[in-house]
């Protein structure tokens, strides 16, 4: 039997519902996500770090969770809200429930809540804080209030690894390139990883305070940095890091990582009213003048109105026609805003990998 939950918003809203894994109180930004499957890479995803992530499709956990499907080493997410939790599931790779799995990791849920009626408060009044509690929700309230903000808080030094790391899966086949890709790591997610490595590459993830110096020294054939959470204004030790990188050796930027580039060759960014998060999001590339669906997750965007000029918009979002992507006009670096890594998501977006390799191969 589970408990009665309460998931109180900033805005004085009280949702009622239903406590499942932890039944510790957890607190953060609530964001809201629109993919149809996929919950066990969003809760994995470090760029979901200190928020509560509402999932729109109705039934959560019908498929359980695997070995196979992390994004990362833990559950990342501070809380997961749900219409519905799915506590037999059927599948043969499932090793446990989503319950189990949430509750194994001391991360509190709640379901029997109208996800929807969330996703649209959230759309018209834009992101705000909350807390799931088992507790009084007058008090929640009044805790939340004292609660620090997300936009305060440096998340990247929180889920960055320690120390640098090969990922050596799936073996590589006779005869690949013999390419070194250093990852720094600002919340990865295992399938960047992944896809480097499909393409024949030694792939390396780097803790993301590692000195600029210190990655030189390694010889990489090309650096990426990573997607992750929070807001880049409060990353500058890691955009005067990125300074030093720039024009030293071919670089690609995702989501976070995109910002961070950005900000060192002089552009600013700001915070979304909304953000953009789910797997069906259609941007545009300006070089052919394809559309393509994918996954994003991101609060925060670089304005149009501060680019430099050695830097020309390469993507932009069909939706609000915010920046997708750049590209440098005269050095092997580009940047993409949303996730070419999926997972979930389209792959229809992989060839960025292939494009970045390129610059790779010319460059050496």
């Amino acid at each position: 039997m589970f408990k009665q939950a309460h998931l109180v918003l900033e805005d004085g809203s009280i949702h009622r519902g239903e406590a499942f894994g932890a039944e510790s109180g957890g607190h953060g930004e609530v964001v809201f996500n629109t993919s149809m499957t996929g919950y066990q890479e969003v809760l994995t995803d470090p760029s979901y770090a200190g928020q509560l992530v509402t999932l729109t499709y109705p039934l959560v956990g019908n498929y359980g969770i695997n070995r196979e499907d992390f994004e990362s080493r833990r559950i990342q997410v501070s809380g997961l809200i749900v219409r519905e939790h799915c506590d037999e599931p059927s599948h043969s790779q499932a090793d446990e429930t989503l319950h189990e799995f949430l509750k194994s990791q001391d991360i509190p849920g709640i379901s029997g809540v109208d996800t929807r009626a969330i996703t649209r408060r959230l759309r018209d009044r834009g992101v705000m804080s909350g807390i799931i509690t088992t507790e009084s929700p007058e008090l929640a309230l009044e805790s939340l209030a004292e609660s620090t903000r997300y936009d305060d808080v440096d998340f990247v030094r929180t889920v960055t690894t320690d120390h640098d790391y090969a990922w050596d899966e799936p073996p590589l086949e006779p005869g690949a390139p013999e390419y070194r890709i250093l990852v720094a790591d600002c919340g990865l997610k295992y399938n960047i990883l992944r896809l480097l490595r499909q393409r024949g590459c030694h792939v390396t993830a780097v803790p993301a305070t590692m000195a600029a110096e210190d990655m030189l020294a390694m010889k990489p054939s090309g650096i990426l940095l990573s997607p992750g959470p929070g807001d880049p204004q409060l990353l500058d030790y890691l955009v005067t890091n990125v300074e030093k990188l720039i024009g030293r050796v071919p670089m690609m930027g995702i989501c976070l990582g995109h910002q961070i580039l950005a900000r060192a060759m002089g552009a600013q960014t700001f915070k979304l009213k909304f953000g953009h998060r789910g797997s069906n999001h259609p941007v545009k590339d300006l070089a052919d003048g394809r559309i393509y669906i994918t996954a994003q997750n991101h609060g925060y965007a670089v304005s149009k109105d501060s680019l430099p000029p050695e830097l020309e918009i390469s993507h932009i979002n069909l939706n609000d026609d915010t920046i997708e992507g750049l590209r440098h006009r005269d050095l092997p670096v580009f940047t993409i805003q949303y996730h070419s890594e999926g997972s979930p998501g389209p792959h229809d977006n992989e060839y960025l990998f292939d494009r970045f390799l390129k610059l790779v191969q010319g460059a050496g």
